[in-house]
């Protein structure tokens, strides 16, 4: 009987060593996961953050505002003529276009007898082509500098510009064929020591 309760009270304290290491590692645990969720919750509920947001939503909002604002105020003179300017190379185009039977007349002519070649009388089309709007505006324009390459090239920026400015939702149609951005490509300049830009002189040895 002796043997029997040195027994029982041995397995007793072994129980009793154990349990509060049990317990220990326990709350070692729920301390480290109560940790982990406040380090993951706090950036989600700042102040901060929903500043930004409210600063970004202000933002776009002035945004959509201004090109609002923009789209619908088309600019026309007393007239009902739309004015642009445009540019390639060194030639400049001063255009006017107004609603009518698709006439255009250039520097006093009308534009198949100043534009002679057919590439070049295509090249000014190419803006009523791209909105469909052939033959919806007569347009009058006085182009000065460059040759007739230049000159319809310039004369298409500016009838590019003229009907963003008269229909203003065709803008991203035409921005998007690159018509309302300028060429900026001019001829290079000659160079000391040369006979143009990179063409150097003959060579002669003897």
């Amino acid at each position: 009987m002796v043997e029997k309760i040195e027994k029982v009270e041995a397995e007793n304290k072994e129980v009793a060593k154990k349990a509060p290491a049990k317990k220990t590692a326990t709350k070692k645990t729920t301390t480290k996961s109560e940790v982990k969720v406040e380090t993951v919750k706090k950036p989600r509920t700042t102040k901060s953050a929903t500043l930004a947001d409210a600063g970004l939503t202000a933002v776009k909002a002035t945004v959509e505002k201004k090109s609002v604002e923009k789209k619908e105020k088309p600019v026309r003179d007393a007239q009902g003529r739309v004015y642009a300017t445009g540019k390639r190379k060194t030639s400049i185009a001063r255009v006017w276009i107004k609603a009518g039977k698709g006439k255009i007349t250039v520097n006093g002519k009308d534009y198949e007898e100043y534009f002679r070649r057919p590439i070049l009388q295509m090249v000014i089309n190419q803006p009523f082509g791209i909105t469909k709007r052939e033959g919806a505006y007569d347009v009058v324009a006085s182009i000065i500098g460059g040759g007739l390459s230049g000159q319809a090239g310039a004369l298409k920026h500016g009838i590019s510009k003229a009907l963003a400015l008269s229909e203003p939702e065709l803008r991203s149609v035409i921005k998007q064929a690159g018509f309302l951005t300028r060429d900026s490509r001019v001829v290079e300049r000659k160079h000391y020591g040369h006979k143009k830009a990179r063409r150097s002189f003959q060579f002669s040895k003897r």
